[in-house]
């Protein structure tokens, strides 16, 4: 799953608020941790491509994905290395990793709607080496595994919304990151709802801080300061 950013550059999602019912983890639940929601996005923006040819929102903007690829590139990733977008949304970003180069990559979704709009796509810009799946990250199946690379730009945010226990879908969330990425592989996080110490703490079984790369502050509910976002690599230790 992705979305847009807002036009002050910010993520257009429910942060933290003192406002609503907070769950135990100050999280306000959310339509915007749901399946139903992200399904009418996806169905929604299917329809307006296919009109108009509009590939819709990039989450966090496009300068979130040339920075991933920044350091994929900084760190010497292989081109041929598994590459897995867990919530790949409209698979811009399987694009842009393709364009420069990267051969072995896969989106994942658990909204069918979400993965036929990316394959559209992809077609349409005439790339042929990208996988794409319906999977629900937090129910996978079997044939998922081995990448050594996994990134979320939104994915681990939006499950934190999620009005039906979302503390337990986040550990199961984490449980399944120990799947499907390799021992010494890394996992890159950009979230809006986490800093980077809560994020340590949620990934601190199997996971330890690779490096936090720097993201720009932004404005957000009407207030701004330090960026809400954090941009982490994880590396996968056992």
């Amino acid at each position: 799953m992705s979305a847009g950013a807002n036009g002050s550059g910010g993520p257009a999602v429910a942060a933290r608020s003192g406002e609503g019912s907070p769950g135990e983890d100050g999280f306000v639940p959310s339509a915007l941790g749901t399946r139903e929601y992200w399904d009418a996005v996806y169905e929604r923006e299917l329809r307006t491509f296919q009109e108009y040819g509009d590939t819709g929102e990039i989450w966090f903007g496009e300068e979130s994905m040339n920075r991933l690829i920044r350091w994929m590139q900084k760190r010497k990733i292989p081109l041929d290395a598994s590459v897995l977008d867990i919530g790949t949304g409209n698979g811009v970003f399987l694009v842009e990793l393709a364009k420069f180069g990267f051969s072995n990559i896969t989106g994942i979704d658990y909204s069918p709607s979400a993965i036929h709009l990316s394959g559209s796509i992809i077609e349409k810009e005439g790339l042929s080496n990208i996988k794409l799946k319906v999977e629900d990250f937090l129910n996978l199946s079997t044939q998922l595994s081995g990448f050594h690379v996994c990134i979320d730009k939104g994915t681990f945010d939006a499950i934190s919304l999620n009005p039906d226990n979302a503390i337990e879908k986040r550990k199961q969330y984490v449980k399944s990151l120990s799947r499907v990425l390799k021992v010494k592989g890394f996992f890159l996080i950009t979230s809006c709802n986490w800093t980077k110490e809560e994020l340590l703490n949620e990934f601190s079984e199997g996971f330890e801080l690779f490096e936090e790369l720097p993201t720009p502050k932004f404005s957000f509910g009407g207030r701004s300061g330090n960026s809400v976002a954090a941009l982490t690599s994880l590396d996968k230790f056992r």
